[in-house]
């Protein structure tokens, strides 16, 4: 039962964190640009999706969204509440990584004929992310951490499966420790591959 829930959990975990990268991504980009109206709306996205546990937005959508006619299933409804969430972490991580870089390098390729979306994509946002690495490998693993929450909306994840087990059985020791090793086994990789990278690209001279 474990493996099958561990396996739901990566899967459903896998893609609300691509789809929260890519949130991140076009937000940060509207908050460097400084995009007027989206602006505003990207800042008060940020502002409630990070003032809110991923609980109650997993209710609100599984919940409160059927009663104005839109419906999701619990694996879609578990995706859409990590991808609001982390969206807005990765926003500021890539926020702050597009800061970073300092403002002589977009000079520099302006004076050599780039255009802006040029400077943007092959002088900017290649050191931004970079920069951002140590963030975003934190993000990810936040993000698959809030996955425990993902039982309150009927969804047979590891948590949801350790508590399912413990009501069969009692057997509330053996339960809770198979959890924290499934949860080692899922989050250990991701944070050795982090620290891997991360040292990759301060060696190579990014993010330093």
């Amino acid at each position: 039962m474990y493996r099958e829930a561990a396996w739901l959990t990566v899967r459903l975990g896998a893609a609300g964190i691509v789809l929260s990268i890519l949130i991140g991504l076009v937000c940060a980009v509207i908050q460097y640009e400084k995009v007027p109206v989206a602006k505003r709306i990207v800042s008060a996205y940020i502002e409630l999706s990070r003032n809110t546990p991923l609980l109650v937005q997993l209710f609100f959508i599984y919940y409160g969204l059927p009663k104005i006619g839109i419906r999701t299933t619990p694996a879609g409804c578990g995706i859409a509440g990590l991808a609001f969430l982390g969206g807005s972490y990765m926003a500021e991580a890539f926020r702050s990584g597009l800061e970073s870089v300092a403002t002589i390098q977009s000079e520099s390729a302006y004076s050599l004929g780039m255009n802006r979306y040029q400077v943007l994509r092959y002088v900017i946002l290649p050191q931004a992310v970079s920069v951002s690495v140590p963030a975003f490998v934190a993000n990810v693993i936040f993000l698959l951490k809030e996955t425990s929450v993902f039982s309150a909306v009927s969804l047979m994840d590891l948590m949801f499966t350790a508590k399912d087990l413990i009501g069969l059985y009692y057997k509330t020791t053996e339960a809770l420790f198979l959890l924290v090793v499934f949860y080692l086994i899922i989050l250990l990789p991701v944070s050795i591959l982090g620290s891997l990278l991360e040292r990759r690209l301060r060696y190579a001279g990014f993010g330093a």
